[in-house]
């Protein structure tokens, strides 16, 4: 059973770290064959970064809405996101290639990805009664007391 952090707390870090967003739209539901490859890639990619801690991969989350299906991810750095998306070893590197041979331009699934650093003093997190969660799950969980209970202290670093 998941461990449920009766109170408030929040995400420390004392390094810089990156916040990646990648998803996937089914826009034609009926056409499998084009999304299903595409949407089982992404389990693979995370199980081997599971296995390669040294890739950067601090902690990853999935969500799904409708047609659509997000993996939050938090790494080490910009750097390291780069060098797995480029490693040809790497599952990435053949699935992205896949894709563009697969399905390209034909509009029938629709790929995405946002990336943010997120800097030491420069972001603000709360979980009330949560387990370990978001940033928190990747960096440090602390409670929110003190300096940390309050917004503006939590965004300055406290």
């Amino acid at each position: 059973m998941t461990k449920i952090f009766n109170g408030r707390y929040t995400a420390r870090t004392d390094k810089p770290l990156v916040l990646f967003l990648i998803g996937i739209r089914l826009n034609k539901l009926w056409a499998v064959h084009k999304w299903l490859p595409v949407f089982i890639a992404m389990p693979r990619m995370l199980a081997e970064l599971g296995r390669k801690r040294e890739a950067g991969l601090l902690s990853h989350r999935l969500y799904h809405s409708g047609r659509i299906y997000l993996v939050q991810q938090y790494w080490e750095s910009f750097d390291k996101l780069i060098a797995y998306a480029h490693d040809p070893s790497a599952k990435h590197f053949p699935a992205w290639a896949a894709f563009n041979r697969a399905v390209g331009k034909d509009g029938k699934v629709g790929i995405w990805h946002e990336t943010y650093l997120i800097e030491p003093g420069k972001f603000e997190t709360i979980y009330g009664n949560m387990p370990l969660f978001g940033l928190a799950a990747a960096t440090k969980h602390v409670p929110a007391d003190s300096g940390l209970s309050a917004a503006k202290d939590r965004m300055s670093g406290g």
